[in-house]
């Protein structure tokens, strides 16, 4: 049994509950998925600021799953919080639900569109665009607007957002679409029958990308920018 660590950066159950739902969901009958979240930090990740918050705590659960045998690691935060310093410090590969979602949008559609939450993400997402090498695939990272822990409250009408956002991203030349936060995963299914294109989710993208890596028995390269920090101690 390959099992594979899906750690919420965040400190909300709600959301950690329906992340494992999607993980276990995309998970294939070998593959436990060890479902965790910070234990401290905030209770969700809407920017830069939140995001380094996020760190300790995210880092600190999984490393605790490592000791219960993760083989892989997903980080179910579309901004991909923390991926280089978990990438350096944990032993088994680790993969970021945005990097994930981009990857397999370009094996979907020749270009593809982000979706997310509010307009300070934007920025974060877009940077990582460029940095995944997706510049040139990458239509647009549109904003809904819609708060992260707002997005099941019906008042917000989020699907109904997302979708007019997902049109606008059509228009503009985009052929899938990636839901850009792990809180939209519930939305995917019905976005994808509404408007006839892949609308891929992070967290099972992430899960399948993990799964095979820990399977195979791969390993992070440790030449470079994720060799193994010599101050690990700091995190116990």
């Amino acid at each position: 049994m390959i099992r594979v660590a899906v750690t919420n950066p965040n400190t909300t159950a709600s959301m950690t509950e329906g992340i494992a739902r999607a993980a276990r969901a995309a998970a294939a009958p070998d593959v436990e998925i060890l479902a965790g979240q910070s234990a401290q930090g905030p209770e969700a990740i809407e920017g830069p600021f939140d995001g380094a918050l996020a760190v300790p705590g995210m880092l600190a659960q999984m490393r605790r799953a490592e000791v219960d045998g993760a083989g892989a690691h997903v980080i179910a935060c579309f901004d991909d919080t923390g991926l280089d310093a978990a990438r350096a410090c944990l032993s088994a590969p680790v993969v970021g639900i945005g990097e994930a979602g981009m990857h397999i949008a370009a094996l979907l559609g020749h270009r593809f569109a982000v979706v997310t939450t509010l307009s300070r993400s934007v920025p974060v997402i877009s940077d990582n665009v460029r940095r995944y090498g997706f510049a040139e695939r990458c239509s647009a990272v549109l904003a809904s607007d819609i708060p992260v822990l707002a997005l099941h409250d019906p008042a917000t009408g989020a699907g109904d957002v997302i979708s007019q956002h997902i049109e606008q991203a059509l228009k503009q030349g985009a052929e899938a679409i990636v839901l850009g936060c792990a809180g939209m995963t519930d939305f995917a299914r019905a976005l994808e029958h509404r408007h006839g294109v892949p609308v891929i989710e992070g967290v099972g993208a992430a899960v399948g990308l993990a799964s095979q890596l820990a399977r195979q028995g791969a390993q992070t390269s440790r030449v470079g920018v994720w060799a193994r920090p010599t101050r690990l101690s700091l995190l116990d």
